[in-house]
């Protein structure tokens, strides 16, 4: 393998860490357990499935997750 593509394939890593929240990510945002996470988790992938969007299990659309908890794209609570 060459430098340029681990380089690549490492920059796509990062990308779909950002895209995706897992389960730890939930669990920080929400103060629950790790079971209760990946209930919400599996819940929020049958809403997005139910549009027509691909899901992954054990991982969530965090702009999906931002607007379905807090009413926004931003990973930033409104108090």
């Amino acid at each position: 393998m060459t430098i340029q593509k681990s380089i690549e394939q490492k920059k796509e890593r990062t990308y779909m860490e950002r895209m995706y929240m897992r389960v730890d990510e939930v669990m920080k945002a929400l103060s629950v357990s790790e079971s209760y996470a990946y209930k919400l988790i599996r819940k929020l992938n049958k809403e997005l499935a139910k549009t027509g969007c691909v899901t992954i299990p054990g991982r969530i659309d965090r702009k999906f997750f931002y607007e379905h908890f807090y009413g926004t794209q931003n990973c930033e609570r409104r108090d």
